[in-house]
């Protein structure tokens, strides 16, 4: 198995993509490929890496996310593989759109699971392609900004990126909490 593989900078680090030719299957930050490795591994096994600089175009596409065009993102396809819970998920995921959150609880009872909030929560940990399979727009009942893989950081400035304004948000849940 051959995958192809780029990197670039951002503002957020460097961020390395993965392509298995047809789509994404892994996207993460510099510093972080132990994790991305031992997913790709599992799923693929042996796989040969290929450099690869703008593999069909979603190099290009995240650069464009990243300057502003937050939509363009989403006809990148993806394919992250999992299991058939994870890729609910994930698929769900990719449903809220830019600048909008939800709560763990929210998307199981959207997936018709009220109760695997948890579940949900781990299927979201193990996204292997981050922001294109938005995993950042999933928050804690009370709004506030609880895991993410790449780091809290990187998660708040992606919401905001996206137009979240994460004090409104936490307003709001606290008000809704307490009703």
């Amino acid at each position: 198995m051959e995958l192809f593989i780029d990197k670039i900078d951002s503002a957020i680090g460097i961020l390395i993509l993965v392509s298995d030719g047809e789509s994404l299957c892994a996207l993460d930050y510099a510093g972080y490929e132990p994790r991305m490795l031992k997913f790709l591994h599992a799923r693929y096994g042996h796989v040969r890496w290929k450099d690869t600089r703008d593999p069909l175009g979603f190099s290009s596409r995240m650069r464009a996310y990243l300057a502003g065009d937050l939509g363009c993102v989403n006809s990148i396809p993806a394919n992250p593989g999992g299991t058939a819970f994870q890729q609910q998920v994930w698929s769900a995921l990719r449903a809220i759109p830019a600048g909008a959150v939800l709560t763990y609880s929210g998307l199981a009872a959207q997936l018709g699971k009220p109760t695997a909030y948890r579940a949900v929560g781990m299927s979201n940990a193990l996204n292997p392609i981050a922001i294109v399979v938005p995993c950042h727009r999933l928050v804690g009942a009370t709004g506030a900004l609880t895991g993410y893989a790449g780091g809290l950081e990187r998660k708040r400035w992606l919401l905001q990126h996206e137009g979240v304004d994460l004090a409104q948000l936490t307003r709001e849940r606290g008000r809704q909490r307490s009703q």
